[in-house]
């Protein structure tokens, strides 16, 4: 396993799990809910902030490597829905948008991972779909986390709407990429 500024990184966001979920599990009497929303929505923008960092890091100085390409998104799926089921649990998002999220994740996680197995995953390689959604996820998930106004920003109502709209693009995303790949599939599931 390569050892770098990216990969620590990455590994960093996976150790800032249960930071973020143990925040939940505080008595009050040792943190605020106010002091623990907005503790968990800095290091949820931490950890997405490396996320961003790890990979610029890893192409600039040219320290790209088959384990980072794998644990980074490991990384973030996990980060994501660590905080959705943290979210979930305090009422904040609704069980169906968590289960979209979380079930598209796994859903082309598996995709990608056969189609690399049998040569063909130029065909659910990340479209500019994913990316939006991703944007659209990472802001939400703060915003949810904070859930209160600072400011005159109502950041609930925000991150509301966000994780909505996160949830119609993981959709569309999900069929883009099973699109792409039905070719692939029928193609492969005739032969076998």
């Amino acid at each position: 396993m390569p050892l770098n500024i990216p990969i620590i990184l990455t590994w960093l966001r996976i150790a800032m799990i249960p930071l973020l979920v143990g925040l939940y599990y505080l008595p009050e009497s040792w943190m605020s809910a106010s002091l623990r929303d907005t503790t968990a929505s800095l290091a949820f923008i931490f950890a997405a902030l490396t996320d961003w960092f790890d990979g610029w890091l890893a192409r600039r100085w040219n320290q790209t490597s088959s384990f980072g390409a794998f644990l980074d998104p490991v990384a973030d799926k996990l980060m994501v829905s660590a905080a959705l089921l943290v979210l979930l649990n305090l009422d904040r998002v609704d069980v169906m948008i968590a289960f979209v999220i979380i079930g598209r994740e796994i859903t082309i996680s598996a995709l990608r991972e056969w189609m690399a197995q049998i040569g063909a995953s130029a065909s659910v390689a990340v479209h500019w779909l994913g990316k939006f959604k991703t944007a659209a996820q990472m802001i939400a998930i703060p915003c949810l986390l904070y859930y209160d106004t600072l400011l005159g920003i109502p950041f609930a109502a925000i991150g509301q709407i966000l994780i909505v709209i996160a949830a119609i693009l993981t959709i569309w995303s999900m069929f883009y990429y099973l699109r792409r790949a039905w070719p692939v599939i029928r193609a492969k599931t005739a032969q076998d």
